[in-house]
């Protein structure tokens, strides 16, 4: 087989996962900044649909962190047993090409590397994950300013992805 007829049967298998998705767009939360989309959906789905939109951009996941098994494991001891989600995840990632735009054009935009897009059920909403991210502030020179509208752009297409 050869590597073009491979890479066609990958795109074909990933079309066909992300089209077959149980996850239904139930809304999107307005506000200046976060950005963040429910759906309907099994986490672990909804989770995995995170991690693809992200690798399906040539970007590498960094970390994966799993915040909701942090608060079940602390509860007691930060003095609050009481379930908040389900689950909760994140991902951090970075891109070589946006990074190096945000920062040369305000070497202060390393405030923003690396970008993080989070995944969550909460506990008193089961069926409902929602997925979003922290938007860059877009301040600075104009091309600081465009420069930061890029990368809010791709964590956007990101959650469209996930959540679609």
């Amino acid at each position: 087989m050869t590597d073009r007829a491979r890479l066609a049967i990958l795109l074909v298998t990933a079309l066909l996962v992300v089209a077959g998705s149980p996850a239904e767009r139930v809304r999107a939360e307005p506000g200046g900044g976060m950005k963040i989309v429910a759906v309907e959906g099994a986490f672990e789905d909804v989770a995995e649909y995170v991690a693809d939109a992200i690798v399906n951009r040539g970007l590498v996941i960094d970390y994966r962190g799993y915040i909701g098994r942090m608060l079940k494991r602390t509860g007691a001891d930060a003095g609050s047993a009481k379930p908040l989600y389900r689950d909760a995840q994140f991902f951090q990632f970075c891109s070589a090409v946006f990074s190096r735009r945000t920062m040369e054009a305000d070497p202060r935009n390393i405030a923003y590397c690396p970008y993080v897009v989070f995944v969550y059920e909460l506990a008193a909403k089961p069926g409902t994950v929602h997925v979003g991210y922290r938007r860059p502030a877009r301040t600075g020179s104009e091309q600081s300013r465009k420069a930061l509208a890029a990368v809010d752009k791709l964590l956007d297409a990101i959650v469209r992805e996930a959540t679609e």
